[in-house]
């Protein structure tokens, strides 16, 4: 029998939740108890971890008793009232909502990057970044531990997935209405196709990108830009990193990109970025576009790493790389990252 600590799995019937859930049965099995757990409409149904049927018990103070980690797939007001309840009754939480990402007192965590942070949790609360932010940060962290990271300008290409079950919805609908039709050639005839309903988005996103992702925030920025920042700051250690991003959505179901422009505090050389990215925990390296390599969301979708590719050293700058990332938003963007920094608060309780 396994009498390895309890896990609570809050937010379980989600995507995220189902996602982890298949981890949780691919990667060593660490846990005693997993417990499954979400909003009270989803109380009794049954899933599968592990091989086995488990119910879903309903997200209150009993479910989160006599549990050792919590990990939280919910969204950030939810994560907000629940996850310090949850850490007050002993659980090492794991919060993968933007609730803590900003809390001085709450560590946040890329494994592959800053796996000691997990251990530094004075509110017993860890937070995993955005799933922007880890579509980039593993492969931009690698190369900073070898040259010096100065400064970041990025651009991303986000999948409607990022909006929740809402979002893919919503361009699966558009692509029914502009499949088969001259739409996309005239101006407004995408908008007016789809009408005034865009979902969660701006715009339409089918036959289109939308140069906005988040909330409204001070100097025009959205408040995905400014986290992209904020968060890369701090997963670094570098508080006074130069970051500027614009964040685009794009019709796409999963996995987000990154173009990436580094600069560097020495001079970089392609062949030795190359070898470190080749190497790197969490990132498969897919670099030769004279023969049509490079990553594309279409091959990085279902899998765990960060695919970087078009490696690029500036023809302005020997100090800059540019390249391209391709993340799944939804396994190391969320669940995965999630599940490793869980598997290493688990070794706490070895003994």
């Amino acid at each position: 029998m396994n009498r390895g600590p309890a896990l609570a799995v809050v937010g379980a019937t989600g995507s995220a939740g189902a996602v982890l859930l298949q981890i949780l049965s691919q990667h060593a099995d660490v846990w005693g108890e997993i417990r499954l757990v979400a909003s009270a409409r989803s109380a009794g149904r049954k899933l599968v971890v592990r091989g086995e049927e488990t119910e879903v018990m309903a997200l209150g103070e009993e479910a989160l008793d006599g549990v050792d980690i919590a990990v939280f797939l919910v969204p950030e007001q939810v994560a907000a009232q629940w996850a310090p309840i949850a850490a007050a009754k002993g659980a090492v939480v794991v919060d993968t909502s933007a609730a803590f990402r900003a809390d001085p007192d709450v560590p946040l965590v890329v494994p592959e990057v800053n796996p000691h942070a997990v251990r530094l949790r004075p509110r017993g609360i860890v937070a995993s970044p955005h799933c922007v932010t880890l579509a980039l940060i593993v492969a931009v962290g690698a190369l900073h531990a070898e040259y010096g990271l100065s400064g970041l300008v990025v651009s991303t290409y986000q999948a409607v997935s990022g909006a929740g079950r809402a979002g893919v919805e919503t361009l699966r609908e558009q692509l029914s209405l502009v499949a088969g039709t001259e739409l996309g050639t005239g101006p407004g005839d995408v908008r007016r196709a789809v009408g005034e309903d865009t979902g969660p988005f701006a715009a339409p996103v089918a036959l289109n990108v939308v140069p906005w992702t988040g909330e409204p925030a001070e100097g025009g920025w959205s408040s995905e830009e400014l986290g992209l920042r904020e968060e890369t700051r701090k997963v670094l250690g570098l508080p006074r990193l130069a970051v500027a991003a614009t964040c685009v959505r794009v019709p796409v179901v999963t996995t987000h990109s990154v173009c990436v422009h580094a600069t560097f505090e020495n001079e970089v050389e392609v062949a030795r970025a190359h070898e470190i990215l080749a190497t790197a925990p969490g990132v498969v390296l897919l670099d030769d576009p004279g023969a049509g390599e490079f990553p594309t969301p279409a091959d990085a979708v279902g899998t765990d790493p960060a695919w970087v590719g078009r490696v690029r050293r500036s023809p302005d700058d020997p100090y800059a790389l540019d390249l391209f990332v391709c993340g799944d938003n939804l396994r190391k963007g969320t669940a995965l990252n999630a599940a490793q920094i869980a598997e290493l608060a688990a070794r706490e309780f070895r003994g």
